[in-house]
């Protein structure tokens, strides 16, 4: 990956995960990570540049890349808190807990995501403003 930021890949038809990173880019003030539509080609050529499966394959619903590899599930979420400023910063604590233990609720969460949250037909940009931090944004048009 030429880019040393960290990139987050989310589901864009998602609600839940459109809030999630509309979360981060309010509390990311540090402007670390840059972001992309799973959905996109732009998703598609990362994850093969770092030697991970397609976006179709994997079972997460946000997907870290950064220097130490490829996230996924919970270590992807406690991985992004951690790199947050302080308070946000302490829910990476939750990387504390075991793998089994927080897996598990991710999934559950991820799994029922359409359902409790909604999705919606296409991934839209967030604001004009934020546009530069997605790495997919000339595919949004």
């Amino acid at each position: 990956m030429n880019d040393p930021r960290p990139v987050i890949l989310f589901d864009g038809v998602c609600n839940l995960c459109n809030a999630s990173v509309r979360w981060v880019l309010r509390h990311d003030s540090r402007k670390r990570f840059d972001f992309a539509s799973l959905q996109s080609g732009t998703a598609r050529r990362l994850l093969a540049a770092a030697g991970a499966p397609a976006p179709g394959s994997l079972p997460d619903a946000i997907v870290l890349i950064d220097q130490g590899g490829v996230h996924t599930g919970s270590a992807a979420a406690t991985r992004i808190a951690r790199q947050l400023r302080f308070p946000h910063s302490l829910l990476g604590l939750g990387a504390a807990l075991p793998a089994w233990l927080r897996d598990p609720v991710y999934r559950f969460v991820a799994r029922n995501r359409y359902r409790w949250f909604g999705r919606r037909e296409r991934c839209e940009l967030l604001q004009p403003d934020h546009a530069h931090r997605f790495l997919d944004a000339h595919e949004l048009n």
